[in-house]
């Protein structure tokens, strides 16, 4: 059981600063903090593009994995004697 917990804890790490640099990645959407930092200033010409959707895809598994490494450890916890 120390095996399996070690391996949710490194995948809960590495997921997590991967997560945050997916959602740093991200344009901003206007009328938030991006638009304080230079964000709104871009303007889209047309729907998102191949490389935007593809970052989201990646986001979302990337968030996935790390959802189901804190249930994985929760429910280690859990059911640990």
């Amino acid at each position: 059981m120390d095996a399996v917990r070690i391996v949710l804890q490194v995948l809960l790490v590495l997921s997590s600063m991967v997560l945050t640099l997916f959602i740093l990645l991200h344009k901003g959407k206007g009328g938030g903090l991006s638009d304080m930092f230079g964000g709104g200033m871009s303007t889209s010409l047309g729907g998102s593009s191949v490389a935007e959707r593809n970052l989201d895809r990646f986001t979302v598994a990337v968030a996935a994995v790390w959802a189901a490494s804190i249930i994985g450890l929760g429910l280690l916890a859990r059911f640990a004697s």
